[in-house]
């Protein structure tokens, strides 16, 4: 009496189902992109700043080397 219900076959269409159970999923949340987009800017920013206060920094050495070859 079983057996005719275990049958493969079925009255349900699986392209109907598929879609039902697709609706039925909880929307997912969007992806915010400004956290990253902030932070790459932030991150450029800084490179820029590093990069200027390396060129416009004045040298560490405080007297010309050739000055300093001289009195030896």
């Amino acid at each position: 009496m079983l057996r005719g219900m275990a049958s493969p076959t079925s009255a349900l269409d699986p392209e109907a189902m598929a879609r039902a159970r697709r609706l039925l999923e909880r929307p997912r949340p969007a992806e915010r992109t400004w956290p990253v987009l902030g932070a790459a800017a932030l991150l450029a920013v800084s490179a820029i700043v590093f990069a200027v206060a390396m060129i416009t920094a004045p040298p560490l050495v405080r007297e010309p080397i050739h000055h300093a070859q001289s009195l030896d």
